[in-house]
């Protein structure tokens, strides 16, 4: 017969040998919900970025905090029924780092769940924050201001390929920031004096039909927008610009290390750690009201010279030496 202290022994050391899952749901760890339009496959080594940032606000999945992740996947049409369940979830923070149309659809389904967003877009033009100083409401985040770059690299561009006449621009028709980075992108042609071709794709079919159009015309260079859909297709969209030879400009770097020409943005790795940052200071108690909207400082400007040279083009010295990165 098992007396008191033994029976407490025993259920110490069985309460030891429970699965770690089962033990977590003990603890009852805050839930941060993770809303991104892209996918894990095309994002992982964000993620980890975002994790990085929350690591040094305190906080470690599995250990004090737990993450659930929805994925649109570059179907924006599924946002809406993605935050909504978020929200269902009861989760304490809703993170949406890479997309636009995340944030207003975590917006738009709950004014009391903190949101922390990512994006490059104006988050005042859109609508998210009131402020860039005091957002206030229930949102806050990080603008990587890629759109107001967008014009930047269309300059880059024409410093490569001086002789460069017929520019396209690839946009998503479904992606809110398509309009203002359509009239950055036409003002810095006109200026060039430089033709520009509006092509939009928000499917695979959509992306091969663009590149036909490309090949047709014979256009000289293309200029790729910021959006999830087309980051969750970089191998794809980096492969077809060498594939039919077409120089193409990118608004982040992870192109490029997949075998794309140039890249000029800011950093999103950088953007998801401070969006990590961000969401450990809100679960510590302070408001999104009270958390300024953060900015980029520095922009990177990346260059991949063997892609360079598969495509016959000579880098200027002058463009090398500004180049945080060049991929050999």
């Amino acid at each position: 017969m098992i007396g008191r202290r033994e029976f407490a022994v025993l259920l110490g050391g069985a309460a030891a040998a429970w699965p770690i899952g089962a033990r977590g749901q003990q603890a009852a760890f805050p839930v941060i919900g993770l809303l991104s339009g892209g996918s894990p496959e095309s994002t992982a080594h964000l993620v980890a970025a975002f994790r990085k940032g929350l690591s040094e606000s305190g906080y470690v999945e599995g250990h004090n905090v737990a993450i659930e992740f929805r994925w649109a996947r570059g179907q924006y049409d599924q946002l809406s029924e993605l935050a909504a369940d978020l929200v269902r979830r009861r989760v304490v923070a809703i993170v949406t780092p890479d997309s636009m149309p995340a944030a207003l659809a975590a917006k738009a389904a709950t004014t009391t769940i903190p949101i922390v967003f990512g994006t490059g877009g104006d988050p005042i033009q859109t609508g998210l924050v009131a402020s860039l100083s005091r957002p206030g409401g229930n949102v806050t985040g990080v603008s990587a201001m890629n759109v107001e770059v967008v014009a930047k690299r269309f300059g880059l561009m024409h410093e490569l390929i001086p002789a460069a006449a017929r520019f396209a621009l690839l946009v998503n028709p479904s992606n809110l920031l398509t309009e203002p980075t359509i009239k950055g992108v036409e003002a810095a042609a006109s200026s060039l004096g430089r033709q520009l071709e509006l092509l939009t794709a928000n499917t695979n079919r959509d992306i091969d039909a663009a590149f036909a159009t490309l090949v047709q015309k014979r256009t000289d260079a293309l200029l790729i927008a910021g959006d999830a859909f087309f980051t969750n297709r970089l191998v794809q969209l980096a492969t077809l610009a060498v594939y039919h030879r077409v120089p193409a400009s990118y608004g982040i770097r992870d192109f490029v290390a997949t075998g794309g020409l140039m890249s000029y943005g800011s950093s999103f790795t950088d953007m998801f750690r401070q969006a990590g940052i961000y969401t450990g200071r809100i679960l510590k108690g302070e408001k999104p009201a009270d958390l300024p909207i953060l900015q980029p400082t520095k922009f990177e400007l990346v260059i991949n010279l063997q892609t360079a040279k598969m495509l016959g083009l000579t880098v200027p010295p002058t463009l090398l030496a500004r180049a945080d990165e060049v991929i050999e």
